[in-house]
């Protein structure tokens, strides 16, 4: 093993933070490369991820758990789809329900307290995610609306169908702005493995009862539709927002395909990842990009940065940031 000398390690000072008048929150973001710990990383998160988008030969894939909708986190993600940011969205069913929420009533979300009696907001039938309010007759707006969705899209009662498939024919026939309908005009598939964990779910379970449709979603087909759009890239970059199933579904397809095709480049190139998850229990959503180099998920010269922190917090920076390096506000 080469040992290092001492002025290898004291190459870089850390540069105190210094506050000026006029700073923007790229400044913010730059200054905070010279400094320590997770900001470090925040600021490094925005070179990572602004190459990423910035290549047009890097398909980016951005990967969604956790209640960042409700949380008002909504728009952001549209606006990367409009600015042509991001090329896939993985996501839970939850978020794209709460986006619906949002859609068809006039205000979808509420904001509440963690510190409430809950037995009284069940009484008022009031759902808390954290301290967000949701009222109970929110969600029977937003079923009512995909309904008249689902009535206007398909002229007949079995839907044979992949869930990503669902989400582009919707969307074509939304006239409201909403995650879906900008991922359509847009051309961003959404996938959503967990499919039947949300809300979203629960109502084509009860259009089936209620109404006679029949579902039949291939999610198998999805998973290849996925390894197809890797196949035809150059390069690839993830935008992880927490763990859970979104992540690593978008991970495993690469041992996927190193068994199916054998290709020799393998992995990820880029990562960026805003969550709070420990590594030291074992947990998936704690499990660190080094880790998954070790299944092939990501290439071995990889640029990547965890950034451990509350991703309504680092996001809405971040991407802020980003917009303007790109000039784009």
């Amino acid at each position: 093993m080469t040992q290092e000398k001492k002025e290898d390690y004291l190459s870089r000072k850390i540069v105190p933070f210094e506050i000026k008048k006029g700073d923007t929150i790229l400044d913010l973001l730059v200054k905070l490369q010279d400094c320590g710990f997770q900001g470090r990383n925040l600021g490094r998160a925005l070179e990572i991820l602004y190459k990423m988008v910035s290549d047009d030969g890097i398909l980016t894939v951005l990967t969604l758990s956790g209640a960042m909708v409700p949380a008002g986190m909504g728009e952001i993600i549209c606006t990367l789809m409009e600015y042509q940011l991001i090329d896939v969205i993985v996501s839970t069913g939850a978020n794209l329900i709460h986006d619906l929420v949002d859609t068809f009533s006039n205000v979808g979300h509420y904001v509440g307290s963690s510190e409430v009696d809950d037995g009284d907001l069940f009484e008022n039938r009031i759902n808390r995610i954290y301290d967000v309010f949701l009222p109970e007759e929110n969600y029977k707006r937003a079923e009512d609306g995909i309904f008249e969705l689902i009535q206007s899209t398909f002229h007949q009662k079995v839907i044979a169908i992949t869930p990503s498939e669902l989400f582009y024919e919707l969307g074509k026939n939304m006239n409201k702005r909403s995650i879906i309908s900008v991922a359509t005009k847009n051309q961003i598939p959404i996938f959503v493995p967990a499919f039947t964990d949300s809300e979203f779910a629960l109502n084509l379970i009860k259009y089936s009862v209620r109404e006679g449709y029949q579902f039949q979603f291939d999610i198998l087909k999805d998973v290849l539709k996925f390894a197809d759009i890797i196949r035809n890239s150059e390069e690839y970059g993830t935008i992880i927002i927490g763990g859970g199933v979104p992540r690593n579904w978008a991970q495993q397809v690469f041992p996927l395909l190193d068994q199916l095709d054998k290709i020799e480049t393998m992995g990820y190139n880029y990562s960026v990842r805003i969550h709070t998850a420990a590594e030291f229990d074992g947990g998936l959503s704690g499990c660190t990009i080094s880790e998954s180099k070790s299944w092939g998920k990501y290439s071995l010269d990889s640029r990547y940065v965890s950034v451990w922190c509350d991703a309504t917090i680092a996001l809405p920076i971040l991407i802020s940031g980003l917009l303007q390096k790109l000039n784009i506000i």
